[in-house]
Order: structure tokens, then sequence, then C-alpha cells
């Protein structure tokens, strides 16, 4: 058994990359964070084992709904000013977001608890912080390919170029991150899956259409205006639509602390309420 086992530790290691494979040669401290990021990697593959043969049939899906509404827009709008034109496009940047991270992600996440599935991880001497970054990386990973894609699409589609800077890719990670911590949240604190599904879906609608993505805020109905405060969405459209038109501004600045502490609070609400059975 002994054996076994070391023979499967070798295995593990030879595809572990030499830095992190080196941290352990240090201090206590330095093994401590070698042991965590071992655990972390192997969590990673798995995902990575999990999404290899549907990734790109999931970006194709999540690309599908964004895609068909520019598409629409497009056609729709007549002599569009350059500001509705940019508002439309970073918009249909945030429906992947919404659909992988806060609809398809909850989804998954609710069905496979309600199946017994992560069942198997609470025998293995893993941090449950560990596996939910796992899966916060790779709702990430499945996320961002959408958000490109319409980011180019959009500005073929409409004549236009978009600002880019540096400064676009640390937000826009946490700006994904955060809304695939709401959407990790909603699957594993639901009660039962039907639930979840249904739930999910009206929220996906109701954030989608009645909060600002695709227009301003002081267009909305006063009632929604207030709704919109309480979903990050609001806060990830907003960031995008500044950066991608005037760049960094002090919005930028306070949109990013609230989604961090969305993010913290997404992150604390599943690690406080997460277990590995439905039922004890």
């Amino acid at each position: 058994m002994s054996k076994l086992v070391k023979s499967q530790e070798h295995s593990f290691n030879n595809h572990l990359p030499v830095d992190i494979l080196s941290l352990g040669r240090g201090p206590k401290g330095m093994k401590a964070l070698q042991t965590q990021l071992l655990e972390l990697w192997y969590l990673l593959r798995i995902e990575f084992k999990n999404i290899q043969e549907s990734w790109v049939w999931s970006v194709i899906m999540i690309s599908l709904f964004p895609l068909i509404t520019i598409t629409f827009l497009s056609f729709f709008m007549v002599n569009p000013t350059e500001e509705t034109m940019t508002r439309v496009i970073t918009g249909t940047m945030v429906f992947p977001i919404i659909l992988m991270g806060m609809n398809t992600y909850a989804i998954e996440l609710s069905l496979a608890k309600h199946n017994g599935h992560f069942v198997f991880y609470s025998s293995l001497p893993i941090s449950k912080i560990n596996f939910v970054f796992a899966k916060l990386i790779s709702g990430f990973l499945m996320t961002l390919p959408s958000v490109i894609i319409m980011t180019m699409l959009g500005q073929l589609m409409f004549g236009i170029t978009l600002n880019f800077s540096s400064i676009i890719v640390p937000i826009m990670i946490l700006c994904i991150g955060c809304c695939v911590g709401l959407g990790m949240m909603l699957g594993f604190l639901s009660p039962n899956h039907q639930l979840t599904n249904l739930g999910s879906q009206s929220f996906m609608m109701l954030v989608s259409f009645l909060t600002p993505i695709m227009i301003p805020i002081e267009q909305l109905p006063k009632p929604l205006q207030f709704v919109s405060y309480a979903v990050p969405t609001t806060y990830v459209a907003e960031s995008f639509h500044t950066l991608f038109t005037t760049g960094w501004d002090n919005s930028v600045g306070i949109n990013i602390v609230i989604l961090t502490a969305f993010f913290i609070l997404f992150l604390v609400l599943v690690l406080w309420k997460m277990e590995w059975r439905v039922e004890r």
C-alpha cells in the first residue's frame, strides 16, 4: 500500500512546476505553503480534467446569448451614438459573466451537491478554502473566453475601437471572480436543486434586463435603481464601461472596493455554510 501511495505521489510530482516543488526546501513556513499549493494543484487538475472535453461546447453556448443580443441590437438601433454603442458592447461582455458565473455554475454546483458528488472530497485531507479556490479558478477560466469573444465581436459589429489598458486585466479578474463567487454561494447554499434552478434562472433575467447592464442607471425606475445597487453586476458593468471609454477614474476605484467587499462576503458565506454532505 505504501509503495502505491509513493508511486502516485511521484506521478503527481512529475506534473508539478519546478517552482512549486522547490518551495518545500526551506523553513517550516515554506513547507506549509508547499502543502497548500500542492493541494490546490491537485484539485485544479481534477477540475481541468472534468472540463477537458466540454469546455469548447460550454464557451460556444455561453457566447450564444450575448451574440444574439448584440446582433439584434445592431439591427434595431438606427444611427446610435458612440456612447450607446460602447455601453451595449460592454453590457454584452457582462452577459457571459452572468450566464456562466451566476447561473450555470450555480446550477452545476447545486446538482453536484444534491447528488452527493462532494462526499468524495470529505474523505480527503483537503481544506475547504483550497477546494473553493479551485472552483473559483475553474469558473473564471470557463467564463473568460466568452468575455474576450464578445469584446472582439462587439467592436467589429459596431465599427468602433475600445480603449484598452493594462489595468483592465486585474479588474476583469476581480469582476469575473466576484460573480463566480456569487454563483458558488447560490449553488452551495441551495436547500434543493429545483429551487436553485428556478431561482438562478429568474435572477439571471432580472439582473440582465432590469439592472444597468446596457443602460445608465438613471434611466431605470427608482425601485429598480435601489435593487441595482445591491447587485454586483451593476458595478461590473459600470467599471467595464468607464475603463473601455475614458479609462481609470475615481468611480472605478469605488467600484473595485465594492466588488472586493462582495467577493469577500460571498467567500466567507461559502466557507461558513458549505457542507460536503446534504444531510448530516
